[in-house]
């Protein structure tokens, strides 16, 4: 079920900053804040891709996480242009690394890391600051399934999820007493360009030809060419975005947002299942 009806709604022309706005969730989140009328900076790291959120209407902010010098550039636009006065933010930029543990290079473990967790939790304290003076803000980190339970192959990626979790439950009771909400929002399989990407990067940092998975490589492979983009049980990113607007505009944000049926099953069987017997479910899911 989506989250009820927000009970609070923002004024007209807030500010709030969406990262990873090239496609999928950031883009579709972008326009349906834009059509609430927010004021919405999008990030992206290429140059086409900021002309063609520019096109739409909204801030473009380029953004490279793995980069802490673009972090602090993008920080200081963000600020500058908002007058210091940014209200929201929306931790969506992120990619996944697949490749059994064994066969991820400390490069490729960096790399993963510092995307999807250094530099978005560097964004975030470069911004927070802001929220402070205004005495208000929300705080979304877009996490994951992965988030709470790991599949085989998608350790780079979960190790990254299970961090951000960890840190902004850490955060969210370092803001207790102020009214700066931080609330995660856990999808399972969303119809976007996430698993194309997630074979490219499989593709740069992983031989899977010399490697002891290469049958396993290989089955994912023909399985994800059968699926295309739509996993079963996917949803549409505005699923993800229904969480967000209740988010931003409940009067009190859920600390978690779960979607898809996949991310609420599988949440009720890590309660109940000893580690054994989710391990033998786990291993299928993968």
């Amino acid at each position: 079920m989506a989250p009820a009806r927000p009970s609070l709604r923002t004024p007209p022309g807030t500010a709030v900053l969406v990262t990873g706005c090239s496609s999928g969730i950031g883009r579709c989140a972008a326009r349906v804040l834009k059509g609430r009328g927010y004021r919405v900076l999008a990030t992206a790291r290429k140059a086409d891709d900021l002309a063609a959120l520019a096109e739409e209407g909204l801030d473009a902010v380029a953004l490279d996480l793995g980069d802490g010098d673009s972090v602090a550039a993008a920080a200081e636009a963000v600020l500058a242009v908002t007058e210091g006065r940014l209200y929201g933010l929306f931790n969506n930029a992120a990619y996944g690394q697949p490749g059994a543990v064994e066969d991820l290079s400390r490069e490729a473990l960096s790399a993963q890391l510092a995307v999807n967790v250094v530099g978005t939790v560097d964004l975030t304290a470069r911004l927070l600051p802001a929220m402070r003076r205004a005495g208000a803000g929300r705080i979304v980190m877009n996490s994951s399934v992965l988030g709470y339970v790991a599949l085989p192959y998608r350790g780079a990626y979960a190790a990254s999820k299970h961090a951000l979790e960890g840190i902004t439950d850490a955060l969210r009771l370092e803001l207790t007493g102020s009214d700066i909400h931080v609330s995660l929002i856990e999808p399972g399989p969303i119809r976007s360009a996430f698993r194309d990407n997630a074979r490219a990067a499989h593709a740069r940092h992983v031989d899977g030809a010399a490697s002891a998975h290469r049958a396993a490589y290989d089955r994912m492979a023909a399985r994800l060419d059968a699926e295309g983009r739509e996993p079963p049980f996917s949803r549409p990113p505005e699923a993800v975005a229904r969480c967000l607007v209740h988010a931003l505009e409940a009067r009190r944000p859920r600390a978690r947002y779960r979607v898809t049926v996949p991310a609420h099953l599988l949440y009720a069987l890590k309660r109940v299942l000893p580690d054994r017997a989710l391990d033998r479910l786990l291993i299928r899911f993968g």
